[in-house]
């Protein structure tokens, strides 16, 4: 009798248990976000002289390597430019790598170039927002971040467990136990970023499987704003990737869009200029139409160019990864109604000196190849040991043209709220400088003008195995990876 009763109190002790749990897993997914979060702007009329179009570019010119990047440059230039203000949300900003090639020092060029600015101009406001995987979630100090904190910047590291949480079963655990613990203390475990950087606590891998992070990276003066798919990070010195930099009222919505992710991180928002760069209204005859968006509403603003485009346009998608269902869907949905689709993704083939196998964008493409639709063809970009990090899509339209880029990659985790990510939506005639840029881009990549960019679809798969299907079925069943 006395077992019995034993028994039956630990069914209870487990049914409460499992009660908390699934309850407490709900909340942190679907709870609300902070205000501020998943922001659709004002729409802005810009003229040409307001926008340009940035890219880097890593590709092969006759056996030798070429480097073609200018990104960091004007990033560098517009922080040197600033006077009243400097607002930085950068995600990976250090110079950790694994040592195999001489990487270029992009964290710290830009941390020197907002130390030396500082020191040149002391009433410059600097607020500098960024995501715990540059201390390995609390293990040590971020070089770069610390020297510009030591000339009186706000620094400002995104409080991460105020999103929702990814992922399915991990994150309520996490939440419930293993989060009390912290991630402060002696490191002894060796740094999955790279062998150069600092040892790290057990609580901070243990914070790292509840992946998800502050993946912006734009700056903003009172003078310019820049949106880009580039990180400042040594080990990403190679990666091909693009940026917007824009002028105007507009900016008005970056420093709003930045000033929320500050408030409920704790950031002091009396380092944030108080009153707008103008009266907030734009110039109603230039003719190209721009829109700050973030994390789901960039998914919104996709989706939407997408759908609207027509017969005889064409979609171009250049793209890390490209798993969001919602989009795939679009582009789907785009060749049946025999809309052109060209697509230019990574092969997902490294990361920082680590062999990957291809997920997501094997498995994706292997989907969409099966439905043998005549309007949709595929490309990659031929890397080596870098990456094709762009995240743009261009629907090119008879007399205007819609353009999407920023930080967001076409993932769940990227486009549904729990990573924060920046992109900037621009609507122009097809004579505009920025859409004949943006075009010229493509056409040079695809066509492999003055060098080797991209591979036909079947250079990097003939044929999935069975595995590596699997394996993308399972990660995102249960969403431990970092799409």
């Amino acid at each position: 009798m006395q077992k019995k009763w034993y028994r039956k109190k630990r069914w209870i002790a487990l049914l409460i248990f499992l009660i908390i749990y699934v309850g407490v897993l709900t909340y942190h997914r679907f709870k609300p976000l902070p205000e501020g979060v998943s922001y659709a702007g004002e729409v802005y009329n810009l003229n040409d002289k307001d926008i340009e179009f940035l890219y880097d570019l890593t590709y092969d010119q006759n056996g030798k390597e070429i480097y073609d990047h200018s990104i960091f440059d004007e990033v560098n230039q517009t922080i040197k430019e600033a006077d009243d203000f400097l607002i930085l949300d950068l995600f990976m900003f250090n110079g950790y790598t694994n040592e195999k090639r001489d990487y270029p020092q992009i964290s710290e060029n830009l941390a020197n170039a907002v130390v030396q600015t500082m020191k040149e101009k002391p009433d410059l406001k600097v607020v500098l927002i960024s995501d715990e995987v540059n201390t390995t979630y609390g293990s040590h100090t971020a070089k770069q971040i610390k020297s510009i904190e030591k000339m009186g910047a706000e620094v400002v590291y995104t409080d991460l467990n105020r999103l929702r949480d990814p992922n399915l079963f991990y994150s309520g655990l996490w939440r419930m136990t293993l989060t009390w613990f912290g991630q402060d203390g002696i490191g002894w475990l060796p740094n999955p970023m790279a062998p150069t950087a600092p040892s790290v606590t057990a609580r901070s891998y243990l914070k790292l499987l509840n992946i998800k992070a502050n993946h912006r990276k734009t700056i903003t003066t009172e003078d310019a704003g820049i949106i880009m798919s580039a990180n400042p990070h040594d080990a990403s010195g190679f990666h091909s990737n693009i940026a917007f930099k824009v002028k105007g009222t507009i900016l008005n919505d970056l420093v709003r869009s930045e000033k929320a992710v500050a408030a409920y991180s704790g950031g002091d928002l009396s380092q944030f200029p108080e009153t707008p760069l103008s009266d907030g209204a734009s110039d109603k005859t230039a003719e190209i139409k721009a829109q700050i968006v973030t994390e789901s509403k960039i998914q919104d603003s996709v989706v939407t160019a997408i759908d609207d485009a027509k017969n005889g346009d064409m979609i171009y998608v250049g793209m890390f990864y490209l798993a969001d269902r919602d989009i795939v869907d679009a582009l789907v949905d785009a060749t049946e109604r025999d809309i052109d689709v060209r697509l230019v993704l990574d092969p997902n083939q490294n990361a920082f000196g680590h062999e990957k196998i291809g997920l997501p964008n094997l498995p994706v493409t292997a989907e969409l190849a099966k439905q043998g639709n005549e309007h949709l063809t595929i490309r990659w970009y031929d890397t080596n040991k870098e990456q094709f990090h762009t995240k743009l899509l261009y629907v090119k339209g008879k007399q205007e043209s819609t353009i999407v880029g920023g930080s967001g990659n076409y993932t769940s985790r990227n486009m549904d709220d729990y990573n924060m990510e920046s992109n900037i939506h621009f609507k122009a005639p097809n004579d505009s400088e920025i859409v004949q840029n943006v075009d010229d881009y493509f056409e040079r990549i695809w066509t492999n003008k003055d060098g080797v960019y991209t591979v036909e679809y079947e250079e990097y798969q003939n044929t999935l195995p069975a595995f590596k299907y699997v394996m993308y079925i399972l990660q995102k069943l249960f969403q431990v990876t970092t799409y």
